[in-house]
């Protein structure tokens, strides 16, 4: 399981990312990389499912290559370590936590995105939106948040 979140940030021309697609209207999320929270939360449950650390770990959280990296950077990286590994992604399934932006409207793009991504069919991969009924910060909009469960299973097998 994976989990990330971010906070809506101040800078004006960086666009809100999730899925490694841009998501119009909305401001950029705070982070040293894009803040894309649900492939930052996709990559932290592949790595924990193969006991590979976390995305901390394998990537560090200040290292100056990876400013305001595009996460699929990491998502290549943590598919290249898992398949040294025997390792392939099985199916994924994502719940994204968030007040705004409403998500209906891109669901099938975000999830096209992240299907295209994992090279998965997507009928294995489940993204999912909820709020907090105004509870918390991502109740009051202040940020995102993603959670993302993962089957591995063994290419050699």
């Amino acid at each position: 399981q994976g989990f990330d979140a971010h906070p809506f940030g101040e800078k004006a021309d960086r666009p809100l990312v999730l899925a490694g697609a841009v998501v119009p209207g909305e401001p950029g999320l705070a982070a040293h990389s894009d803040g894309d929270v649900v492939l930052h939360a996709v990559c932290d449950a592949l790595l924990g499912a193969a006991g590979l650390g976390d995305l901390g770990d394998v990537f560090g959280t200040e290292d100056p290559a990876y400013a305001d990296a595009d996460s699929q950077v990491f998502v290549a990286g943590v598919l290249a370590r898992l398949a040294s590994g025997r390792w392939g992604v099985g199916n994924l399934d994502c719940t994204v936590i968030a007040q705004r932006p409403r998500l209906g409207p891109h669901r099938d793009r975000l999830r096209a995105s992240l299907a295209s991504l994992l090279g998965l069919p997507g009928d294995r991969v489940a993204l999912k939106a909820t709020g907090t009924d105004h509870v918390g910060a991502l109740g009051r909009g202040e940020g995102i948040a993603c959670l993302a469960a993962v089957l591995l299973v063994d290419v050699d097998d």
